[in-house]
C-alpha cells in the first residue's frame, strides 16, 4: 500500500477557540484507531524553517557513527504545561533494540537546546501530541532531533532493522530532507517482514504516528540524490507510555515521581 494521498482536513477560515482542538485532523484519531497507524503533517502549524535552525549544532552521537542527536525527557503538569524533567539516560532493551552499539546500554546525550524547548510552537506540538495520545500529567515524554548528514551510502537505523521503539505511542517528524535518495519509511505487522502495511517518503513537515506496540517500522538506507552534493536528513521523534521494563526502571531511578506503564 503506498501511503501518497495525506488528508489534512483543517480548515483555516473558523480556527476553533481551543488551538489544540483541531490541531490533527479528524482522520488522525480514526486511523490509529483502524489500523494502528496515522499519516499527517504539522508544517501548517509550525515555524518549519526555525525548527530546522537547530539541527546545526547537535552534536555527533557517541555510540552511532555518522549521526548527531539531542534529546529531553518532557512531562505534562497538572496545568497542561511542558516541562523539563531533566536529564535520564536512554535505554533500550535487546528485544526493542538489535543494534549491539545501543541495546541493553546506558546511553546519554546532550539535552535539547534551551530556545527550542521554549518556543510556543514546539509546546503545543507536544501539548497537542500528548492529546493526541491521551497522555496524562507526569507521563514521560522522550522527544529528540536526530539525524545524518555527509556522503555515500548510510543505514539511518544503523542496524536496528525492523523493530519497535519500546513504548505504545511514537511519532516521527521529518524535520529536514536534503539531497536525498531513499530514506523511505516502512511498516510490518510483525519483526519479521512478512507482512507490509506501508511504505512511504515522508517530506519535511510530515509525520508518521505509530502504536509502537502493535506495528514495526523500520527506513530504508539512504544515499545522495546528486553525488556532488551531500545529503542531510533530520527527524524528531517523541514517544511515550513505555513498555520497555529497562527503560522503565531508569526512569524510576531518575525521576521518582513518574507515572509509568504497568502492564
Amino acid at each position: 500500500m503506498k501511503l501518497d494521498t495525506l488528508k489534512y482536513g483543517f480548515d483555516h477560515t473558523t480556527m476553533p477557540v481551543d488551538p489544540l482542538a483541531g490541531y490533527w485532523a479528524p482522520e488522525v484519531q480514526a486511523d490509529l484507531i483502524r489500523q494502528d497507524w496515522a499519516l499527517s503533517e504539522v508544517r501548517s502549524r509550525l515555524d518549519l524553517a526555525a525548527w530546522q535552525g537547530f539541527t546545526a549544532d547537535l552534536p555527533r552521537d557517541p555510540y552511532v557513527n555518522r549521526r548527531w542527536k539531542r534529546m529531553s525527557w518532557l512531562a505534562l503538569d497538572d496545568a497542561g504545561g511542558v516541562q523539563e524533567l531533566g536529564p535520564c539516560p536512554m535505554a533500550q532493551g535487546g528485544a526493542f533494540n538489535d543494534a549491539e552499539s545501543m541495546a541493553d546500554r546506558l546511553r546519554y546525550y546532550e539535552p535539547l537546546a534551551p530556545a527550542f524547548l521554549e518556543r510556543a510552537d514546539v509546546k503545543a506540538f507536544v501539548r497537542a501530541w500528548a492529546r493526541l495520545w491521551d497522555i496524562q500529567p507526569d507521563e514521560p515524554i522522550l522527544m529528540q532531533i536526530t539525524g545524518q548528514r555527509g556522503e555515500g551510502h548510510i543505514d539511518p537505523l544503523q542496524g536496528q532493522g525492523i523493530h519497535a521503539d519500546g513504548c505504545q505511542a511514537l511519532s516521527i517528524l521529518v524535520l529536514e530532507r536534503r539531497n536525498v535518495l531513499g530514506a523511505d519509511s516502512r511498516l510490518y505487522a510483525d519483526k519479521t517482514g512478512s507482512r507490509e502495511l506501508g511504505v512511504a517518503t515522508l517530506a519535511p513537515g510530515d509525520i508518521l504516528h505509530l502504536r509502537d506496540d502493535r506495528v514495526f517500522h523500520s527506513v530504508d538506507p539512504l544515499a545522495q540524490l546528486d553525488p556532488a552534493a551531500p545529503f542531510e536528513r533530520f527527524i524528531i521523534i517523541i514517544n511515550s507510555r513505555f513498555v520497555d521494563d529497562f527503560q522503565n526502571r531508569i526512569l524510576r531511578r531518575h525521576f521518582p515521581q513518574a507515572v509509568l506503564y504497568r502492564g
